[in-house]
C-alpha cells in the first residue's frame, strides 16, 4: 500500500451516503465540543485481519485501530509503537525488541509472543496471505512459507513476555520502517480463534491495541472509529471519533463537503477550479503507480507486441492533464519519483529515463506484427476490469477511446466495487484490468517483487527467468549499489516485455477544513495516521 495499494486501489477516503447512521455531526449544528472529525471513503474495508488483508482502504483502518512495533510519524520516518526499545547487532542480522507495558482496548496486557504467532500465522501456508512475503526477510520464513521448512524454524522468538527476538536472512535496511506495516501486527490468539472465519468482520469480532476502536460498522455504507481508552500513549490522541462514510459518487462529496457534513474528501477534477487558491486545497503526493494490467493466458494479450502496442496507443499526457487533472503525472515505468534507492536518491533518477512513450505510429506496427506472429487474423473484444468510482470511470472511459481510436480495438468496460474486482484479478478471470499499486515501505522492491513468477499479486501471470534471478539476487544482495543497478534492469525488462502498461504516477486532491491539524499522510503503507489529528478550538 499497497500499500500496498490494491495498495492504492480505492479512490480514498472520499464520501457520505448517510452520516447520522455513523454518528455523524452537521458542524452547523454544533457537536457539544466533542473532537469528532468527518472523513469520506469510496469503498467498503474488504477485511480488517492483519494476516490477509490486501488493499488500501483496509490498511488505513488497521493502521489507526492496530499498532506494530513502529509506526510512521508525520516525517514517514518509523518511531516506537510497542516496541519501547531495540538493540541491532553489528552485522545488522539481529534485533531485539523490548516491548513497552502496553494492554489492548479488553485491558489485557500485551506480550511478545502475540507477535510471534501473528507473524507465524501470516507465513503458515494455511492461512494463505497474499503478504507473506513481506516477512521473508525473516530467517526461514519463505521456507516456512513454501513448505520446506517449519514454523519453529522461523527467527521470530517471544524470548519471555516483553522480549521479541527478530533474526534475519541478510540485512535489510529497511526493516524498521517493514514492522510498521499492517501484516507485522501483533494478534490475539485467543480472539482469532474463537471467532475463527469471522474473525475481523465485525467491530466486535476483533481487539485493538492501536489509537482508537472500531466502534461501528454498517457495510457499504459507514463506520466509525473511537477513542481507545487502553491505548499506551492515549494522552497524545485528542479525538473523540472518527466517521467515515462510503460514497462513490463525486458531486455528492463536493456537496457534503460543502454543506459542512464532511471534513476531508477527495477533491473532483470538476471541481478544482472552483476551489482553486483555497486554503482547504490538500495534496497528497503518492507512492502509486496506475498501470493497465495484462492477463497473459489471454491468447490475444498473450503476445508481448501486442501489449506494448496497447501501451504505447495512450496518450498519458492528456489523461493526467485533461482527466485526471490532481497532479498525477504521466508514468513510463513502474516505480514512482519518490521512491528512493541508495542515499536517498529517487530511483527515477538512477534509472535515468521512462520506458514508454505515446506514439499511435509505433502503436500500429507492433499490432499489426503482434498479431501475424500470433496467427491472429481479427482484432477481438476485450474486456476491461475496472472500479465503480466516479473518477475511476473517467481513466477507463478515455483508454477505451484511446485504444478503440488508435488500434480500433473494441473495448467493453466492466467498473465493478473494489472486492469484486480482487477477486476477479486473484481468479485469474479477466483480461484487461485498470490497476494500481501503493508503495508498502520505501524501497523499489516494494514494486518489483509483485511480478515474479508465481507471485501473489502478479495477477497477468507474466513470467521471466532473467526477471526471477535479478529479483532474488537483489532480496539478498548486502551491496546495495550493485543492488539497486540489478533492480533496475529488472524494471527495464518487465517494460520491455509489456508486462504492465504504465499509465501515471498518483497524486491526490483533497479537501480539508483548515482547523483539521497534525492529519498525516504517507506515501508509503497506509495513506492517512489520525493519532495525532485535533480539530482547532475544541
Amino acid at each position: 500500500m499497497g500499500k500496498k495499494l490494491h495498495v492504492g486501489l480505492a479512490l480514498l477516503l472520499v464520501a457520505s451516503l448517510a452520516l447520522t447512521a455513523c454518528g455523524g455531526v452537521d458542524q452547523s449544528q454544533g457537536d457539544g465540543g466533542k473532537q469528532v472529525l468527518n472523513l469520506t471513503e469510496a469503498q467498503e474495508p474488504p477485511g480488517l485481519d492483519s494476516s490477509t488483508t490486501t488493499d488500501q482502504v483496509s490498511f488505513i483502518v488497521l493502521n489507526n485501530v492496530m499498532e506494530g512495533l513502529y509506526r510512521l510519524d508525520k516525517n514517514n520516518e518509523p518511531v516506537e509503537g510497542m516496541a519501547k526499545s531495540v538493540d541491532i547487532s553489528k552485522d545488522k542480522l539481529s534485533y531485539t525488541f523490548k516491548l513497552r507495558d502496553a494492554k489492548w482496548s479488553d485491558g489485557k496486557r500485551g506480550s511478545a509472543q502475540e507477535f510471534e504467532y501473528s507473524w507465524k500465522r501470516a507465513l503458515d501456508p494455511k492461512t494463505k496471505s497474499e503478504y507473506a512475503y513481506m516477512l521473508y526477510p525473516v530467517k526461514g520464513a519463505e521456507k516456512f512459507n513454501t513448505k520446506k521448512g517449519k514454523a519453529e524454524d522461523v527467527g521470530v522468538k517471544a524470548l519471555d513476555d516483553k522480549t521479541l527476538e527478530v533474526k534475519l536472512e541478510q540485512p535489510v535496511p529497511y526493516f524498521l520502517g517493514l514492522t510498521a506495516f499492517s501484516t507485522f501486527n501483533p494478534l490475539r490468539k485467543d480472539v482469532v480463534e474463537k471467532h475463527g472465519e469471522q474473525y475481523a468482520t465485525e467491530p466486535d469480532k476483533m481487539i485493538y491495541n492501536g489509537p482508537f476502536v472500531l466502534s461501528k460498522w454498517n457495510h457499504n455504507k459507514d463506520f466509525q472509529y473511537k477513542k481507545n481508552d487502553n491505548y499506551w500513549e492515549k494522552d497524545v490522541v485528542k479525538l473523540d471519533e472518527i466517521n467515515v462514510s462510503i460514497v462513490k459518487d463525486m458531486n455528492q462529496k463536493m456537496n457534503l463537503y460543502s454543506t459542512n457534513k464532511v471534513d476531508f474528501s477527495a477533491l473532483g477534477e470538476d471541481f478544482t477550479d472552483k476551489y482553486e487558491g483555497k486554503p482547504d486545497v490538500f495534496q497528497h503526493q503518492e507512492a502509486s503507480t496506475f498501470y493497465l494490467q495484462f492477463n497473459t493466458n489471454d491468447k490475444f494479450l498473450k503476445n508481448d507486441k501486442i501489449r506494448k502496442a496497447i501501451s504505447t496507443a495512450i496518450d498519458r499526457k492528456t489523461l493526467t492533464e485533461k482527466i485526471n487533472k490532481n497532479g498525477s503525472k504521466p508514468a513510463g515505468a513502474l516505480v514512482p519519483p519518490v521512491v528512493q534507492g541508495p542515499e536517498g536518491k529517487s530511483f527515477r533518477d538512477i534509472a535515468g529515463k521512462e520506458y514508454v512513450k505515446y506514439d499511435t505510429k509505433e502503436a500500429k506496427k507492433l499490432l499489426k506484427e503482434g498479431m501475424k506472429e500470433a496467427g491472429i487474423k481479427e482484432i477481438p473484444k476485450i474486456e476491461l476490469l475496472g472500479y465503480d468510482t466516479s473518477n475511476a470511470k473517467k481513466d477507463q472511459e478515455f483508454i477505451k477511446e484511446q485504444l478503440n481510436k488508435t488500434l480500433g480495438i473494441d473495448v467493453d468496460l466492466r467498473p465493478l466495487s473494489f472486492d469484486q474486482k480482487l477477486k476477479l484479478e486473484s481468479d485469474g478471470d479477466f483480461q484487461l484490468s485498470y490497476a494500481g499499486w501503493g508503495a508498502d515501505y520505501n524501497d523499489p522492491m516494494t514494486f518489483l517483487d509483485l511480478w515474479i513468477t508465481g507471485g501473489s499479486f502478479n495477477r497477468g501471470d507474466w513470467s521471466n527467468k532473467e526477471y526471477d534471478k535479478l529479483i532474488e539476487k537483489s532480496q539478498t544482495n548486502p551491496d546495495f549499489n550493485k543492488r539497486i543497478q540489478d533492480l533496475v534492469k529488472a524494471e527495464e525488462l518487465l517494460i520491455d516485455e509489456g508486462a504492465i502498461a504504465p499509465l501515471f504516477y498518483r497524486s491526490q486532491l483533497y479537501l480539508k477544513r483548515p482547523t483539521i491539524k497534525d492529519m498525516y499522510a504517507h506515501p508509503f503503507g497506509a495513506d492517512f495516521s489520525y493519532k495525532w489529528a485535533h480539530v482547532e478550538g475544541k
